[in-house]
C-alpha cells in the first residue's frame, strides 16, 4: 500500500497561511516593500535669458514687444533707483560701493562710478558675457531716468514716508530690472555679472544676486562707504524679488534654427518670384493629389 502524500501541515515549508506561503522565494510569495526612494533635488531653473552675440539679439523675433519693454524697462529702473537715494534709508550696495572706492582712492563719486563700470566689464571676458543694444542704453538711459525723475518725486517726510519710498523703490527697481533684461537685448555691466555666474555656476538667481550684493556691500562698508538698514534689505530682498519677476516678464523667443530656416524660405521665394517674372513663366497651381487620369490622344 503506497504511503499517503504528504500534507500543508507535513511539508517542511510549514502551513500555509491567510496571507500565503511562509517561504518568500516560493511561486506565491508577495513581495518585499521597495525601498523608500530617496528625494530627488530639484535642478535649478535655467536662466530665461539665453546667451546671444549682439547680431543674434538684433536678428531674433518679437520686437514690437521687446524693443518698447527694453526701452520702459531702462526708464523705470533709473526712476526705481532714484525712488531709493530719496528714501534716505540707505545706498543701495553698488552706491555703497562706489562711495568707498571714492573714499579710498581721492576721486569723485562719478570717477568711481565710471572705474567700476570698466573693472565689472573685464570681468565680462572670463564669464564670456556678450554685450548687446541693452548694454548700450543702459548706460544712456538708467542716469538721465534717475536724473529726471529727482526733479518730480517729492521728498519723503518723515521716518514713515521714507520707508515707503524704500519699500516701493525696491519693488520696482527688482520689476524693471527684470523687465529690461526679460527683453533680451543685452545686459548692463552689472547685470551681465550676475547672469554670467548664474551661467557659469548654475545655482538659482537668486542665490547669485544676494551673494553679488552682499559682497559689494560689504567691500564697500570695509573702504568707508556709508550702510544703512535700507542696504540691508536691499542686499537680501533684490535677488529674491528679481527671480520671481524675470520668468514672468521674459520674451519668449522663436528658436534660431526655426528663425533662420523661415528667413531662407522666404528668400527661395522670393528668388523664385523674381526669376518667373524675369522670364515671363507663371507656376501652375497645384493640382489634386495622386497620379493623373490616362487620356487617349485626339486623332
Amino acid at each position: 500500500m503506497p504511503p499517503p502524500a504528504p500534507t500543508a501541515t507535513d511539508t517542511p515549508e510549514g502551513p500555509d497561511t491567510p496571507d500565503g506561503p511562509t517561504d518568500p522565494t516560493g511561486p506565491g510569495a508577495r513581495p518585499a516593500p521597495a525601498a523608500l526612494a530617496a528625494p530627488r533635488a530639484r535642478p535649478a531653473r535655467p536662466l530665461p535669458v539665453p546667451r546671444m552675440t549682439a547680431l543674434a539679439q538684433l536678428r531674433a523675433g518679437r520686437k514690437r514687444r521687446r524693443v518698447p519693454q527694453l526701452l520702459l524697462g531702462l526708464v523705470g529702473y533709473g526712476a526705481a533707483v532714484m525712488t531709493l537715494v530719496d528714501s534716505g534709508c540707505g545706498a543701495a550696495s553698488w552706491s555703497v560701493l562706489t562711495e568707498g572706492v571714492a573714499h579710498t582712492l581721492g576721486v569723485s563719486f562719478g570717477w568711481a562710478t565710471n572705474l567700476i563700470a570698466v573693472t565689472v566689464l573685464l570681468a565680462w571676458i572670463p564669464l564670456r558675457e556678450l554685450p548687446g543694444l541693452g548694454t548700450v542704453l543702459n548706460v544712456a538711459l538708467i542716469g538721465v531716468s534717475a536724473d529726471a525723475t529727482a526733479l518730480v518725486l517729492p521728498r519723503p517726510h518723515g521716518p514713515l514716508a521714507g520707508t515707503g519710498y524704500l519699500v516701493l523703490g525696491l519693488v520696482a527697481l527688482a520689476f524693471f530690472d527684470a523687465l529690461y533684461l526679460g527683453a533680451q537685448f543685452g545686459p548692463g555691466p552689472r547685470d551681465g555679472l550676475m547672469t554670467g555666474l548664474v551661467r557659469l555656476t548654475r545655482r538659482p538667481v537668486a542665490a547669485v544676486r544676494t551673494a553679488i550684493e552682499v559682497t559689494v556691500a560689504a567691500t564697500g562698508w570695509l573702504l568707508g562707504g556709508a550702510v544703512g538698514p535700507g542696504t540691508v534689505l536691499i542686499a537680501f530682498g533684490l535677488g529674491p524679488l528679481l527671480a520671481r519677476f524675470l520668468p514672468l516678464v521674459a520674451v519668449r523667443l522663436p528658436p534660431p534654427a526655426a528663425t533662420e530656416a523661415a528667413s531662407a524660405a522666404d528668400a527661395a521665394d522670393s528668388m523664385d518670384s523674381m526669376d518667373a517674372a524675369r522670364t515671363g513663366d507663371v507656376p501652375e497651381p497645384p493640382g489634386p493629389t495622386g497620379p493623373r487620369p490616362h487620356t487617349e490622344p485626339v486623332a
